[in-house]
């Protein structure tokens, strides 16, 4: 039994057909709107937690300096155990027969220091001018004894100089 309505039964089939595309479409739309939605949240979940981007760098920081600890720890032994093969370097060479020396010279690292600029040597003489003429009038107010016994960590450092 069919009913009389205005629309055929063709027309309502197409109608139904076309509603069902439609809610198809809708239903889509409305995925890749929450996809879109939880790809947003996720961004500004990733830009703005400020307390795990703190926490991170706090932690690389921390990692960083007990890095920088390590190296100073090593660069300070390795300092240590240079200043004291130099000592005694320097020690074998001053009470060798070989030394070339006097017994008034200073060690090397205390000559270097204190050059005498009476007496132009060829270093010297390598010098621009104004630095030759101006470092006479700093040496004669050195005094001729050493002030500190070695440089290598055994005793007083060594004065700055300009």
């Amino acid at each position: 039994i069919e009913d009389e309505t205005q629309v055929s039964r063709a027309t309502q089939g197409e109608q139904d057909n076309y509603e069902m595309h439609v809610r198809a479409a809708n239903i889509v739309r409305a995925g890749e709107s929450l996809m879109k939605l939880v790809s947003d949240l996720k961004q500004f979940l990733i830009l703005n937690d400020f307390p795990s981007v703190n926490e991170a760098i706090n932690q690389r920081n921390q990692q960083l300096r007990s890095l920088q600890e390590e190296c100073d720890k090593k660069l300070i032994a390795l300092r240590d155990e240079i200043s004291i093969d130099l000592y005694e370097l320097e020690e074998e060479y001053y009470s060798s027969s070989y030394s070339l020396c006097d017994s008034n010279d200073l060690p090397l690292c205390e000559a270097y220091w204190r050059q005498d600029f009476a007496t132009l040597s060829p270093e010297s003489l390598s010098m621009p001018l104004a630095a030759a003429t101006a470092e006479p009038s700093i040496a004669p107010s050195q005094s001729s004894t050493p002030s500190h016994p070695h440089v290598n960590g055994h005793g007083a450092g060594a004065p700055e100089h300009p």
